[in-house]
């Protein structure tokens, strides 16, 4: 294993700036500031006109109305993603300023392609590596620049801010896909496949002495053999090589409200955030969390040598990466079952060394009252557990095929911006399928991200012939897109459409009643069905609130006769299955 010390990296870079090699807006102000977006770009674009092994591609459009750029870098001067793959080529995607506020990324990744370009040691690393760099995937956020936001953070002066041009958190947005920038990450994404993914990110939460910590995916969910390859060989090179540089990391630490001395629960990446969406496609990705509190020259160094070592990493276990994702791939194909939700198993954890801080309860000057505060002249080293393992809560069998109605453009478009391999129906067609409706549900009663998002959501299952038109779409589950065509097309999905308001026409009835038209009717309607009559007789005898109430007594002979909807609660994407 190759450790390259960053004090090494940087001697070697101050002697190339001496050289009047560019420097960053960050080392130009002695780490006082960031860039800005004009000045980011230009900083590329000066290392573009000098060196042919950089290229800046424009790869589609943002909410801001400016384009989403990607930084190739290679050996040569071919970037075009398929020769590289075919060379063998691991492919490293860095994805800056999601949230612009936190720009520690942005200046890393600057320092990065630099040195990458100018020092032979470090360049050698793209003999197996394609680098690709997004350096400012919130542009929206990152234009609007402030000094009053991220309150807690220690620098730098002015930054971006988190929302996007529309306000979209889009660390949110990966799989609803409401904004321009989440549909043209997910062509980028599917263009590079990459091996490895790093979102950079400056946490907020508890105090301690790691400048970074990690979220890693969520290895149960990650699923055989990228599993054992991220818990037992990857986290563990990477964790040593990080000691070495002077920045050693610990797994992103996840509290709230409390202190991290008694352990802490691995951060669920759900498939709306930037590791946990890679996940589904057999990616291994990262969100680095550089400390808030610590100062901004020490958190951009402690990313940018995460950046290095990651490429060290796969300079030497690239190969081997390359294989195991392809294996992954082919598990999915051929998946028979796979999780929706998964719980917390409380049970069972890690023992984990935590260097932190004493926690301490004086009055607050404020309130008078008790408040949280840390002693950073009593540091600790103590072991704590990590729980880090999660079990499947709700697991669904594949069907042999979906299908979606024509009309439901949105969700075929997302499933296109996705590579779903499709059909369309060439004539109309009538077969037996499995049909959902929904039984029940409850929905938050404050708007996320542009959605009041369903926590609850039960079903009924049913068998029903169905009659699809011309242009309906068939998407196979045979495909290592299978994952993602799963937990978003399943309404008990963590982060399915359903979930996420992709269906919420179907929860409205469009007809009704005027209760005194439809009383004569309803009498009617009891006298030519006997079985419902009889049930309606014995609900009333058994149901006291039922009893007393005239409105749902005729509510229940109308959804229960010819007239309810059959549209009403009846999810629209239906399960073929092997006859």
């Amino acid at each position: 294993m190759r450790i390259i010390s960053v004090s090494i990296l940087l001697f070697v870079s101050n002697l190339l700036l001496a050289q009047n090699i560019i420097l960053t807006v960050a080392e130009q102000s002695n780490y006082q500031q960031t860039c800005t977006y004009e000045e980011g770009m230009s900083f590329y674009r000066s290392l573009a006109s000098n060196y042919k092994n950089i290229k800046i591609v424009e790869k589609g459009d943002t909410d801001s109305g400016l384009p989403l750029h990607l930084v190739l870098i290679s050996d040569s001067d071919d970037f075009d993603i398929k020769s590289n793959r075919d060379k063998g080529k691991t492919i490293l995607l860095i994805n800056n300023a999601i949230h612009p506020g936190e720009p520690d990324g942005i200046e890393a990744s600057q320092m990065l392609t630099r040195e990458l370009l100018t020092n032979r040691k470090l360049k050698k690393v793209l003999n197996n590596t394609l680098v690709a760099i997004i350096p400012f995937y919130n542009i929206g956020g990152t234009l609007n620049r402030n000094t009053g936001s991220r309150a807690n953070q220690n620098g730098p002066e002015e930054k971006g801010f988190r929302g996007n041009a529309r306000n979209y958190d889009l660390n949110r947005d990966f799989i609803k896909n409401d904004t321009k920038n989440a549909m043209s990450f997910s062509e980028i994404f599917h263009e590079l496949d990459p091996d490895v993914m790093i979102d950079t990110h400056v946490s907020n939460g508890a105090d301690y002495q790691y400048v970074l910590t990690m979220v890693t995916p969520q290895s149960d969910k990650l699923g055989e053999p990228l599993k054992d390859l991220l818990d037992n060989y990857m986290m563990p090179d990477m964790y040593e090589r990080m000691a070495k540089t002077g920045y050693e990391m610990t797994p992103y630490v996840n509290i709230w409200g409390s202190t991290p001395d008694k352990g802490w629960s691995q951060f669920f990446d759900s498939p709306r955030y930037s590791s946990g969406y890679a996940a589904l496609f057999q990616t291994i990705a990262f969100q680095s969390e550089t400390h808030m509190l610590k100062p901004f020259e020490q958190r951009i160094n402690a990313t940018y040598a995460y950046l290095v070592q990651m490429l060290y990493y796969l300079n030497e276990e690239g190969q081997y990466l390359r294989q195991v994702r392809d294996s992954a791939k082919q598990i999915v194909i051929n998946q028979k079952s796979f999780p929706l939700t998964w719980t917390l198993d409380r049970s069972d954890s890690t023992v984990i060394e935590f260097k932190g801080y004493e926690a301490t309860y004086p009055n607050s000057e404020i309130s008078g009252l008790p408040r949280l505060k840390y002693d950073r002249s009593k540091p600790f080293t103590k072991d704590v557990p990590y729980y880090n393992t999660y079990k499947p809560e709700i697991v669904v069998s594949k069907p042999e095929s979906y299908v979606i109605p024509q009309a439901w453009t949105h969700v075929i478009s997302a499933m296109k911006h996705n590579n779903v391999k499709m059909r369309v129906l060439e004539y109309d067609t009538t077969v037996k399928a499995e049909v959902y409706y929904i039984k029940d549900y409850s929905t938050r009663n404050r708007p996320y991200e542009g959605h009041y998002y369903h926590d609850k959501v039960v079903l009924d299952k049913v068998i029903e012939t169905v009659t699809f038109r011309k242009g309906d779409v068939i998407i196979p589950v045979n495909q290592t897109t299978n994952r993602y065509i799963v937990e978003t097309l399943e309404p008990e999905g963590a982060d399915s459409f359903f979930r996420w308001n992709f269906f919420d026409t179907i929860l409205q009835m469009k007809e009704g009643y005027s209760s005194y038209v439809f009383e004569d009717e309803a009498i009617e309607i009891l006298k030519r069905d006997k079985k419902l009559k009889y049930d309606f007789e014995v609900k009333k005898a058994t149901d006291t609130t039922f009893r007393a109430n005239g409105y749902a007594q005729l509510r229940y002979i109308f959804m229960n006769s010819e007239h309810r909807e059959p549209s009403y609660l009846r999810y629209p994407v239906y399960r073929l299955i092997s006859q």
